[in-house]
């Protein structure tokens, strides 16, 4: 079955902040008016949840009720939040799906229309060390369709997310220019208007045997780490592609890498050490990059070549 982590924008590279502090208790009309199934057991922030089946007939319009408030920022549209969560539907035994026992929160972009639309509703507007808990009708979920085995056509669906972080991210960088002279590389625009960057490479000459990573717009913030989730916007190419085959800027939302999850040897080691904030160009080898091996849009023994924009890291 897909997981909800499945209807987000997941990079085709992929493949595959503020925390909140003490918690307590909400006393808000959400809460007070919400009409929805019990935690029978971890109802902490942060525990594993129980839930209970719905009673009755569900809810037709979208109910959210805050469990726990927390103490850090109010989450905002495009802002980078990063939950874990618990899902059933009304009349289910057993979750469809959840993150706690994989021990790998879910990053996901406020608002973007990048994950069902309960989700986006409800988490707008949320304070950062809260757990929250929505009833979704099919309209808000997913509808008619359902989504695999588990949730059927018009499954009206119940969630427990706890909001673990959240990370406002600028819509572009603006670091100091770098000069590109090297004929022998391609060429990155120095807009800093939010809009797609150009990226072009050039012709008649054969691309580097090595990893090319260099500054574009070089930032002030932090330097990357192994251990960072990067926030980017970037357009791809190949060495000898003419279109892009991938660009967050089509989707109008960036994207969220955890650096030593990324397995594009290249990619990984291209981010890695540069500073927050920056601009970079990166040129990845096929032994450093897919290969021998076509991936979609991408021709078997390519050389990747990435404009990407580090937003900020989590």
């Amino acid at each position: 079955m897909r997981r909800l982590s499945g209807l987000l924008f997941i990079p085709l590279l992929l493949l595959a902040a503020a925390c909140g502090g003490e918690h307590q208790e909400s006393d808000s009309v959400e809460m007070k008016n919400s009409r929805v199934p019990a935690i029978t057991k971890g109802a902490k922030f942060g525990e594993k949840p129980t839930l209970s089946a719905g009673k009755g007939d569900p809810p037709k319009e979208l109910k959210v009720k805050v469990i726990s408030e927390g103490k850090g920022p109010v989450l905002k549209k495009g802002d980078i939040a990063q939950v874990h969560y618990l899902g059933m539907t009304w009349d289910g035994k057993e979750p469809f799906d959840q993150s706690f026992d994989r021990g790998a929160p879910l990053d996901l972009t406020i608002g973007a229309d990048r994950v069902i639309k309960g989700w986006d509703q409800s988490l707008e507007g949320k304070k950062v060390g809260s757990r929250v808990e929505l009833v979704v009708p099919p309209s808000l979920g997913y509808g008619k369709q359902g989504s695999g085995d588990k949730i059927k056509p018009d499954a009206t669906l119940i969630f427990v997310v706890d909001i673990l972080k959240g990370t406002s991210v600028p819509a572009t960088v603006k670091g100091k220019q770098i000069t590109q002279d090297n004929e022998n590389l391609p060429k990155v625009g120095m807009n800093t208007d939010g809009k797609e960057v150009s990226l072009s490479v050039p012709k008649d000459v054969a691309p580097p045997t090595r990893l090319v990573s260099s500054y574009v717009l070089e930032g002030e913030g932090p330097a990357v780490k192994d251990t960072d989730s990067v926030v980017v916007r970037f357009l791809g190419k190949t060495w000898n592609g003419e279109k892009p085959f991938q660009s967050t800027y089509t989707t109008n939302a960036p994207a969220t890498w955890k650096v030593n999850q990324l397995p594009v040897k290249g990619l990984k080691d291209g981010l890695k050490g540069k500073k927050v904030g920056s601009r970079i160009l990166i040129v990845i080898p096929p032994d450093q990059g897919f290969g021998d091996k076509e991936q979609g849009a991408i021709p078997a023994n390519s050389t990747l070549v990435l404009a990407l924009d580090i937003l900020a890291v989590q």
